[in-house]
C-alpha cells in the first residue's frame, strides 16, 4: 500500500514539473499597498514611498476627472503609471475610452502606433506630446511628456524649474510632490528636492513642515488644480 501510494506521489511530481512555468505562473499583481502612510521623525523616509505615490495617484484623478480609487486598482491590476498617463491624455483628446486605449496598446505594444489612428486635432496634442511622438519616443519618454505638459498647464511647475528638476534626475513622483509642497511652502521646487535627493531631509519631513496631513493629500492636490484654472489666481 505504502508502495502505491509513493508512486502515486512520484508520478504527480513529475507531472507538475513537466508543466510549462507560464502555465503555473500567477498573473502579476503589483501590490500598491503601503504599510507605512504616516510620518516618523524616528524613521523619516519610511513613508515616503507611499506620500510619493498617494500624490501622484490624485494628481491623475484631478487632472482627468477620475476617481482616486479607479487609478489605484488599475495599479493593483499591473497597470503601470506611464501607460495611465498616456491613456488618460489619449482619452480625453480622441474621446475613446481609456481602457479600450489601455488593451489596444497591450496588442501593438507602442503608445505612438496606438495614438497614430486617432482623430485628434493639431492644436490638442500639446507641445511636448506633439514632439515626442513626432520623434517617435519610446514609451517612457512620452509618459514624461504628458506629464511635464500637465505640470506646466496646472501650474505646479514654471518651465524653467521644470527643467531645471528633470535634468537633475527628478522622475515624475517628485516633481508632483516637490510643485505641492513648493505651492504651500512658497520654497522653490528645486530646493526642496536638492534636499531629500541630498539626504537632508525626507518628503515626509517636508510635508509636516508645509502643514499637510496625508489624509490630505488629496484634497490640497485637487485645490491647486482647481485654483489653476482660475485666472485670477496670484501665481
Amino acid at each position: 500500500m505504502h508502495f502505491v501510494t509513493r508512486c502515486v506521489f512520484q508520478l504527480s511530481l513529475i507531472t507538475l514539473l513537466m508543466v510549462p512555468l507560464p502555465a503555473l505562473a500567477i498573473p502579476a499583481i503589483t501590490c500598491h499597498c503601503f504599510t507605512d502612510r504616516s510620518y516618523d521623525p524616528a524613521h523619516p523616509t519610511l513613508a515616503d514611498p507611499y506620500f510619493l505615490a498617494t500624490t501622484q495617484n490624485s494628481f491623475v484623478a484631478a487632472v482627468f476627472g477620475v476617481d482616486k480609487k479607479t487609478i489605484v486598482l488599475k495599479k493593483q491590476e499591473g497597470i503601470s503609471a506611464d501607460d495611465l498617463w498616456v491613456a488618460y491624455w489619449l482619452a480625453v483628446r480622441s474621446g475613446a475610452d481609456p481602457g479600450s486605449l489601455l488593451q489596444e496598446h497591450k496588442a501593438r505594444g507602442s503608445w505612438r502606433q496606438v495614438a497614430a489612428p486617432l482623430t485628434v486635432s493639431a492644436g490638442s496634442w500639446g507641445g511636448k506630446v506633439a514632439e515626442a511622438l513626432k520623434a517617435g519616443a519610446a514609451d517612457k519618454r512620452l509618459a514624461n511628456a504628458v506629464v511635464d505638459e500637465l505640470l506646466l498647464r496646472f501650474r505646479f511647475l514654471g518651465a524653467p524649474e521644470l527643467a531645471a528638476l528633470r535634468k537633475a534626475g527628478a522622475g515624475d513622483q517628485e516633481l508632483i510632490l516637490s510643485g505641492l509642497i513648493a505651492a504651500k511652502t512658497r520654497q522653490p521646487a528645486f530646493q526642496l528636492y536638492r534636499q531629500v535627493n541630498g539626504g537632508r531631509t525626507s518628503w515626509g519631513a517636508l510635508l509636516q513642515q508645509a502643514r499637510i496631513d496625508p489624509a490630505d493629500i488629496q484634497p490640497e492636490v485637487t485645490a491647486l488644480v482647481k485654483k489653476s484654472l482660475n485666472p485670477v489666481n496670484g501665481r
